[in-house]
């Protein structure tokens, strides 16, 4: 079994043993009916008006990159730019783009259009531009592949690759790989579109019709287990892959073992379980089988020598219970293990990332409204990674800032890295933790970040659920460092021990600062977008019958 996350073309693995534990106690939690769903996208407030005009001055600063970033051949936008030692003009450019890199971009555009920043027609008539080429890019089934070189949109291997017309047999490389989260946040831009601007609802409703994000749905044979051992690999069926491989599905011969799983939900592909579900191509099952926090086995006798030992993350074995609840849909019940972390010394619970990024957990609240749908799961789950991003690099790390999450390396090498709150700095044993030794890590997995990055927006996309103390790191960052902030707002990454700049922009990140603010400017609209599109039942649906064990 393979089972992690999709995050710029790199993948996580967790590994897999056999174990036998304690008899867990099985509570039963009855899900209510369906319709019983939460109400509309709450009102933002929290911010002063000083405080937001100063926010529209970065929004204004941030929208001029997009003037350099989208490519003049295709009206793509690119992966990123460099202005190497705080340049004023762009030193490199990235040539290449992804459809999260698209669907974060058409974000940017109708923020910049909310915040007044260009016209209505002006907006459309980017949006028009860019999705008239999507639609002559090669695609599968409607979905994007894996890169694109934006000066001919060609689909190549990698960044600086070959051209993939060169390879026309079926092979596991990102010539034939659609990634799931990728394509996740590319359906998430055309139905932001699709509700922001109803005039290009027909060219967006011809985008998504191929769409089929069932074949990212694993619709094997499930049990009552974590995993299946019937099936070859004992494999997590009923979640999610990470993606899909053209001319290779993975019910044929051993291409199975090509792929891998998104298995952990509180992370970003997780938009592609709203959206799949929302389009009634992926069952609840997806949401219920899929894990908030990887588990231990199932409480029934035969699951405990086959389900996988997660023994070996941050914080074992952790406290929770299982829950059982039954799909609207179905009516099928499911075993949920409601599992949390607590921070060292404290009582603040919360649901780790994979390695402790802030977007793994909070990118989805960019546009799907899990703060006012989901308040007892992962609503809450949003305010609680604030709350140990916070404790954790102020208490214990010392930085002055705060806001650890996958981004550039704080120079101009073009390097990309992972950070994030892994709690490297407390205790920690290895697999087979007790109570005289307990591994005290903050993340899933130990070791697979750094911490000493800080990335701008990190406290932008946490503006959402702690406005005041977003803010303030906001002007912290800008006044501590002042060579973190150039014309076109934020560079992407900061030291905070040495003060060194990643002096580059990506489109992915400058995108959720653009629908950070956004949301923050104006009540919430990209939240509002994608609650008012039929697509969004499904988020609103389960985020609203499910408690989670976070008090």
């Amino acid at each position: 079994m393979k089972t992690g996350r999709w995050s710029r073309a790199a993948r996580m693995r967790l590994g897999t043993a056999a174990v036998a534990v304690a008899a867990l106690v099985l509570s039963v939690q009855q899900a209510p009916a369906v319709g019983a769903v939460p109400g509309p996208v709450a009102h933002y407030s929290g911010l002063t008006s000083a405080q937001r005009a100063n926010l529209l001055g970065i929004a204004r600063d941030t929208w001029k990159f997009y003037g350099a970033d989208v490519d003049p051949a295709t009206n793509l936008p690119m992966d990123n730019i460099t202005f190497a030692g705080g340049s004023a003009t762009p030193t490199s450019y990235g040539r290449y783009t992804s459809a999260a890199n698209i669907g974060v971009y058409l974000w940017a555009v109708v923020a910049a259009s909310d915040l007044g920043l260009i016209s209505r027609p002006q907006a459309r008539s980017k949006i028009q531009a860019t999705l008239d080429e999507v639609s002559h890019l090669q695609r599968y089934d409607g979905f994007l592949y894996q890169w694109y070189d934006t000066t001919t949109g060609d689909v190549i291997r990698n960044p600086g690759d070959i051209n993939c017309a060169s390879e026309t047999t079926p092979t596991f490389d990102n010539c034939f790989f659609l990634s799931n989260v990728d394509n996740g946040w590319y359906a998430s831009g055309l139905i932001v579109v699709r509700q922001a601007m109803p005039e290009l609802k027909g060219l967006v409703d011809s985008l998504m019709a191929p769409m089929n994000f069932g074949i990212f749905y694993d619709a094997r044979a499930e049990t009552h287990c974590n995993t299946n051992p019937a099936i070859t690999g004992n494999q997590p069926t009923g979640q999610m892959y990470g993606g899909y491989y053209v001319g290779l599905p993975p019910d044929q011969n051993d291409n199975w073992m090509h792929y891998y799983h998104n298995g952990a939900l509180y992370s970003d592909p997780r938009i592609s379980a709203y959206i799949g579900m929302g389009l009634r191509q992926m069952p609840g099952n997806v949401w219920w089988r899929s894990w908030r926090e990887l588990p231990p086995p199932a409480p029934f006798p035969d699951c405990q020598s086959t389900d996988p030992d997660f023994s070996w993350q941050g914080q074992w074995p952790m406290p929770g219970s299982w829950q059982t609840y039954t799909d609207p849909q179905s009516g099928q019940q499911f075993p949920v293990w409601e599992g949390h972390y607590v921070y060292p010394g404290s009582a603040l619970s919360f649901i780790p990332t994979y390695s402790g990024g802030m977007f793994e957990g909070l990118m989805p609240n960019l546009v799907v409204p899990e703060t006012s749908w989901g308040p007892h799961s992962f609503g809450l789950a949003d305010q609680r990674t604030v709350q140990v991003q916070m404790t954790y690099a102020t208490q214990q790390l010392h930085y002055p800032v705060w806001g650890m999450s996958p981004s550039s390396t704080p120079d101009d090498s073009g390097g990309y890295a992972g950070y994030g709150v892994e709690g490297l700095t407390f205790p920690y044993y290895g697999a087979g933790a007790n109570a005289s030794h307990p591994n005290e890590g903050l993340s899933q997995c130990h070791g697979c970040a750094t911490e000493d990055v800080v990335t701008p927006h990190a406290s932008f996309i946490a503006l959402d659920v702690a406005p005041q103390q977003a803010y303030a790191n906001i002007q912290a960052l800008r006044s501590r460092y002042p060579g973190v902030y150039g014309a076109d707002g934020f560079f992407d990454a900061v030291n905070p021990t040495t003060g060194a700049v990643g002096h580059r922009d990506l489109v992915l990140d400058q995108s959720m600062i653009m629908a950070a603010l956004d949301n923050a400017l104006n009540d919430r609209a990209l939240q509002r977008d994608f609650a008012a599109d039929p697509v969004s039942w499904a988020a609103r649906t389960y985020l609203g019958m499910e408690t989670m064990s976070l008090g």
